[in-house]
Formats: C-alpha cells, sequence, structure tokens
C-alpha cells in the first residue's frame, strides 16, 4: 500500500476513548495520505509491502495529536501590561477603570486597528501555540462591540489561515461587555441580534458565544442571543458561572450548547444539565490563576455525572494573558487536581468535541486529519509535570 508519509518506531498516545490509558500504543505507528490518517496502530499492523514517498523513525518519541486550544480570544489590538503594573503598584479595578483602561482600552485599541493590523498583532501570539504543538484554535470577537469592528475581528480571524498552517475556528462574542458609553443593555443585546444574520451569510462565525454574568449580560438576554443564532444556523457557546452562579450552564445546556466556559460557581444542577445534552465543560485555569480566584470549578460534580472536560488557554489581553497550552496543562491538574490523563485528553480528543469537530481531529484513528504533536519525551506525564519547558520535536498538519 502506498502512503504519502509513515511514522514508526515510537508510542502512539491515539486519545481514543476506551481500552488503554491515553489509547497508548507501543511501538505504534501513524500512517497519512492526502492529509488524512490512513492507518494508525502497532508498527507490526501497517500493511505487508507499504511503501511512503517519506519516512521519519520516531526513536521512541511520543506521538499525540496535534493539541487543540479551545476558547481563546487571541485577536486584539493593544496591550494592558500597564494595568497589571498599575494593579501590583495598589490600583483598584475603579482607578483602572476611571484612567481609560480595563476592557475599554482594548476596544479602543481594536477599534482603531485594520484586519492587516490585527493579523500583525495577533500572529506572534499564535505563533507561540504553534510553536507547542498547536495544530487548531478557536478565537472569539468581542473587543469590538460594534458590529463593524467585530466583523473585522473575524475576518482578521479568518485570515490568519492564510498565514499559517493552522485550522481556525472561530465565534461571534458581541455579548461581551457593553460598549463604552452604552447604558441601555436591551438595546445592545437588540444590536448584537441583528448582527447575526449578518456574520452567518459571510461565514465569518463557526459559533456563537455570549457572557452571562451580574457585569454583562442576563440569562434572559444571554437567551434572546441565542435563540437568533439558532435561527441563523450557528451553534451556541457560553462563558457561564465564572464570578457567580446565575445557573448559566444550565442555559447552555437548554440551548445545546457546544460548552460552557470558566462554570467555578456551576451547581449540581448544572452539571447534570450539561452532562443529559453533551455540552462540554471548559476549565480556564488561567483566568483563575490570574484573577487569584478561590472558588474551585466542580470538579468532581462533573466527573460524577459523565460531563467531558476540556482546558483551554482564554488567551486575552486582561484576564488571561497567557500563549502555553503545555503551562495551562499544568495549571489544570495542580490548581484544579485533573489527572494527566484528563489534561491531555482537555486540550485534545475533549477540545475538539467542544468545537463540534470531534469526527474530524481530536484523536488519532484512521480517516480523521493528520495532525500530529511528536514530543521528545518518554511518557504522556512529561507534557503536563514540567514548566516552561516545551520538548516538541516536530509538528504536522494536514500530514505535512
Amino acid at each position: 500500500m502506498q502512503f504519502d508519509h509513515v511514522w514508526h518506531g515510537g508510542s502512539v498516545a491515539t486519545l481514543a476513548s476506551g481500552g488503554a490509558a491515553f489509547g497508548l500504543i507501543e511501538n505504534g505507528a501513524v500512517a497519512a495520505k492526502n492529509g488524512r490518517i490512513a492507518y494508525v496502530g502497532p508498527a507490526a499492523g501497517l500493511p505487508k509491502g507499504w511503501t511512503a514517498a517519506a519516512e521519519t523513525r520516531l526513536d521512541g518519541r511520543l506521538v499525540t495529536p496535534g493539541l487543540i486550544d479551545c476558547h481563546t480570544h487571541l485577536v486584539y489590538g493593544g496591550s494592558r501590561a500597564n494595568e497589571f503594573e498599575m494593579r501590583l503598584n495598589g490600583a483598584s479595578y475603579e482607578d483602572i477603570a476611571r484612567a481609560g483602561g480595563g476592557i475599554v482600552s482594548t476596544v479602543k485599541a481594536t477599534r482603531g486597528a485594520d484586519e492587516k493590523e490585527l493579523i500583525r498583532q495577533s500572529l506572534p501570539r499564535l505563533d507561540r501555540l504553534i510553536a507547542e504543538g498547536v495544530t487548531t484554535i478557536e478565537i472569539k470577537s468581542g473587543y469590538g462591540l460594534d458590529t463593524e469592528t467585530e466583523k473585522r475581528m473575524l475576518r482578521a480571524a479568518r485570515m490568519l489561515t492564510g498565514e499559517r498552517q493552522i485550522d481556525v475556528v472561530t465565534s461571534y462574542l458581541g455579548a461581551h461587555a457593553m460598549p463604552p458609553g452604552a447604558t441601555d443593555k436591551d438595546a445592545y443585546v437588540a444590536e448584537v441580534c441583528a448582527a447575526i444574520p449578518q456574520i452567518a451569510r459571510e461565514n465569518l462565525a463557526d459559533a456563537v458565544d455570549a457572557f452571562c454574568e451580574g457585569i454583562a449580560f442576563s440569562t434572559e438576554q444571554t437567551a434572546r442571543v441565542f435563540k437568533a443564532a439558532q435561527a441563523a444556523g450557528l451553534k451556541v457557546k457560553l462563558h457561564a458561572d465564572q464570578l457567580s452562579n446565575l445557573h448559566g450552564a444550565k442555559l447552555a445546556a437548554d440551548f445545546g450548547a457546544l460548552s460552557a466556559d470558566h462554570l467555578e460557581y456551576t451547581d449540581e444542577e448544572g452539571a447534570a444539565a450539561m452532562a443529559k445534552t453533551g455540552t462540554v465543560a471548559v476549565l480556564l485555569p488561567g483566568a483563575f490563576y490570574v484573577l487569584r480566584e478561590k472558588q474551585l470549578p466542580p470538579v468532581e460534580a462533573l466527573r460524577k455525572h459523565g460531563v467531558h472536560i476540556a482546558i483551554a488557554t482564554d488567551c486575552n489581553p486582561g484576564t488571561s494573558p497567557i500563549t502555553s497550552l503545555l503551562l495551562t496543562m499544568n495549571m489544570a491538574s495542580t490548581l484544579f487536581r485533573l489527572t494527566v490523563e484528563e489534561s491531555l485528553a482537555g486540550v485534545t480528543r475533549e477540545a475538539a468535541r467542544a468545537l463540534g469537530r470531534l469526527g474530524e481531529i481530536g484523536t488519532l484513528e484512521a480517516g480523521k486529519y493528520c495532525d500530529l504533536a511528536i514530543w521528545d519525551v518518554d511518557r504522556p506525564a512529561e507534557l503536563v509535570y514540567r514548566i516552561g519547558f516545551n520538548p516538541l520535536w516536530k509538528r504536522v498538519w494536514r500530514g505535512q
């Protein structure tokens, strides 16, 4: 049988459900043809007489699916490093806001940047993630807070696929915060809902997201956004229960959301509802760390009810300026007590599930895209255990 590329002589962690931990195959092999996996399994099981245009000997290295960062705000203008310094010097949130800081400063910088400039500022952040084996990334809008800028952010995110070999999934997050100077939340929600059909027609977003919280939008306002999204044929996701329990997790489940994210204050009812609808819990330890939060997400309740758990960087300029999915895995295990397998599954299989892409990516199985991360380590625990250590040996996207 003729393959385009065969990798063999190492361990292959397929992350497929069931079977051995990590789906681990010792002395395994992966073969690609036309950008997809044509064979994965023991090297001894390769078809007799196989040939390949390219062959790579792994010399004992570990192969995993390419990593997936399923919750980011990667495209934005400006920086908030000065606010970080102000907080350390004793300034309050109100002090920073009065000085024109907070999300207002990011909105101003983003509105002032064209697509080319947004791409220029975003590429260094994207490159850091790619350098750690990320092959798929979700990018949200949410720093324009007007239809024109939100669409510009989404176009810039889509255009990143032309700059780098990576799959970009986009989410419209118009219901992120109130625009500067606006006071009528219901009126702004109406604007967000009116923009959704335009965004769907122009194929700018794969899903619609919202921030359901006391400082953002109510459950009723969020439901309006979700109904508009579903009417336009778009899936929904939700920033839920991060700062208080508004029962956002249950709301997300009621609408069949792909995921509910953050979840620090989610209760047992919310976890049970998510389990029934298959809504994925996306945990974001970076924001938990940066905000020095105390309320842990209900990991035991999520496990008890069988909720799928993903993790992501939440890369954003204010509350999670992180561009390392490896560090995020360590945080998830250290702060939230996820197991090594849960953390690795959280940035592969379950992250793919949170994006509605599990049929194409997230595990190493025949027929899926051949997105690989090849690591110069002996065992999967090395990827979660170390801090500030990047053992990526080779990243493969679509078999290349």
